[in-house]
C-alpha cells in the first residue's frame, strides 16, 4: 500500500509508517516519555529527508499531546502559571531555532547537524538511564548520600525575583523555568522532539516541582510549542509533511494504548534499562551514519 508523500518528495508504504509510529506510540505508553527524540531518527533510517522527519515528527507530537494536557486538566495536574512562563522561554527558543534551522538549511549542513546532534544527546540520555535503571535493579550498587536532599538546586535558590507557584509549590525566580523552556524550544524545532526528557527531570530534580503537576505542566508546555514549531517549519522551512505526520499519529495513538497496557505487567526499572539500550542503539547507528561512505556521494533531485 504505496503513498506519495508530497514534501518528502518520494512513496512510502503506508502500513510501515504506521507501523514505524505504532512502535514508539508502544514505546510511550509503557515508559512514560515522549517518543519524538526516536521518532525522527527512525524516520531517517527509513530514508525520510533529516528537514522533513524533524518537522513533521513535531506535527505529531502537537496531536499526542492534546489528549495528555487534557486528562492532566481534569484531575488538576497543571501549574498554569509554570507553564506560561516555560511556554513563553519555549516561543523565544523556538524562534531562535528557527532561524537558525534556516541557515543551517540554506548552508546545506542541517542533515550532519541533525545527526550530530542526536548522536551526543541519545548517547547522553542512553547512559544517563542505562545507569539509573542499572542501580534500580541493583546491577550497580548505589552509595548512600550522607547529605539531605534538597528541594531545589541552590543557583536556582540564588536567582532574583522571586515568585510564586502555587500549584507546584514554589517560591522560586521565574528566569529558571524560562531558561528552561528556552532550552526546550531550541531542541524542539532542531531535533523535532518535544523536550519532555529534558523539562521532567529539570522539574523535579532543578526547580523541585511537586511531582503531581510535573506532567501535566510539561505536556502543557509541548503541546504549545511543538504548536509554534509546527508553524515556524511550514512558514519557513517549508519541510511539514502533513501526509507523513498524519499516518504517524494514527500509530502512535494505538501503539500508546497498548503500551499503557504492557506497562502494567512489566517492572518499570526493567522497562527503561530496554529503552536505554534502544536508545544508545540509535545513537550508534546515527554515529555510523556519520563517518560511513555512502555507495553514491551526489544525488540528483528533481524539483
Amino acid at each position: 500500500m504505496d503513498i506519495y508523500l508530497p514534501v518528502a518528495g518520494l512513496s512510502v508504504n503506508a502500513l510501515v509508517i504506521i507501523g514505524l509510529g505504532g512502535i514508539v506510540g508502544l514505546l510511550t505508553g509503557m515508559i512514560g516519555v515522549g517518543g519524538g527524540f526516536l521518532t525522527t531518527p527512525i524516520l531517517i533510517f527509513f530514508g525520510i529527508p533529516p528537514a522533513v522527519a524533524v518537522a513533521s515528527a513535531t506535527t505529531q507530537i502537537t496531536g499526542t499531546s492534546v489528549s495528555g494536557v487534557l486528562a492532566h486538566r481534569r484531575r488538576k495536574g497543571v501549574d498554569y502559571r509554570m507553564g506560561a512562563v516555560i511556554i513563553v522561554g519555549g516561543l523565544i527558543g523556538a524562534l531562535m531555532g528557527g532561524g537558525l534551522f534556516r541557515l543551517l538549511q540554506d548552508s546545506g549542513q542541517i542533515d550532519t547537524a541533525i545527526a550530530l546532534l542526536y548522536v551526543i544527546l541519545l548517547g547522553s540520555i542512553g547512559v544517563l538511564m542505562a545507569k539509573e535503571a542499572a542501580t534500580a535493579l541493583d546491577i550497580i550498587k548505589s552509595k548512600p548520600s550522607k547529605r539531605p536532599p534538597r528541594r531545589h538546586n541552590p543557583l536556582i535558590a540564588a536567582l532574583p525575583m522571586r515568585w510564586r507557584f502555587y500549584q507546584s509549590g514554589l517560591y522560586i525566580s521565574p528566569l529558571a523555568p524560562l531558561l528552561l523552556g528556552f532550552v526546550s524550544g531550541m531542541l524542539t524545532v532542531l531535533l523535532g522532539v518535544g523536550g519532555g526528557f529534558i523539562v521532567v527531570p529539570a522539574m523535579i530534580y532543578l526547580l523541585g516541582m511537586s511531582a503531581q503537576v510535573v506532567v501535566g505542566t510539561s505536556l502543557l508546555q509541548i503541546l504549545f510549542v511543538t504548536a509554534a514549531t509546527t508553524l515556524i517549519h511550514a512558514t519557513t522551512t517549508k519541510s511539514v509533511d502533513i501526509v507523513l505526520a498524519g499516518l504517524l499519529l494514527v500509530g502512535s495513538v494505538v501503539g500508546a494504548q497498548y503500551g499503557a497496557r504492557l506497562a502494567q505487567k512489566a517492572k518499570p526499572e526493567l522497562l527503561r534499562m530496554v529503552l536505554a539500550i534502544i536508545i544508545l542503539a540509535v545513537a550508534f547507528r546515527m554515529a555510523v551514519g556519520l563517518g560511513w561512505r555512502p555507495e553514491e556521494i551526489y544525488t540528483v533531485q528533481m524539483l
